[in-house]
């Protein structure tokens, strides 16, 4: 049996309330709304570059954004020490690089994983915190929850 990307609900975000459920409901749409545009693919479409000689495919997409979560929220926001997935630190974006389409599965359930990580790491701080970038100087946590 091929697997294929599961269909994924993509909720109305809210537009009035308290500004932190806000800007979580509408990170979590973008969120579901990537994923929905993977729904019913299989790996080797996931996997299938969408105008060559570009490199760029939802796979690496979804490798790209395992990384995306991960260094902003778990490494920047939480002051985690894991490291990028795809990409080596000092290195170009790896995540576009060497796609196996029989491992879409598992790297499709790592990008659902360091969702809900980054989600956790988000919780830990308030949106009035600050924490520095290395190329952008200080940012507002509320920059990245909208990122």
């Amino acid at each position: 049996m091929t697997w294929t990307a599961p269909e994924v609900e993509v909720a109305d975000e809210p537009f009035l309330g308290p500004e932190r459920p806000m800007l979580e409901a509408w990170l979590d749409r973008h969120r579901a709304t990537f994923l929905q545009n993977c729904a019913g693919l299989t790996g080797d479409q996931l996997a299938e570059a969408s105008t060559p000689p570009s490199n760029l495919s939802l796979l690496g997409l979804i490798r790209h954004l395992a990384d995306v979560e991960r260094m902003w929220f778990r490494v920047r926001l939480a002051g985690q020490d894991v490291q990028p997935r795809h990409t080596a630190p000092g290195t170009r974006d790896g995540a576009f690089d060497n796609l196996d389409p029989s491992r879409a599965e598992t790297e499709y359930a790592d990008l659902v994983t360091e969702m809900a990580e980054a989600r956790a790491a988000a919780a830990t701080r308030d949106l009035e915190d600050t924490f520095v970038h290395a190329r952008w100087g200080e940012m507002s946590v509320r920059c990245s929850t909208s990122t």
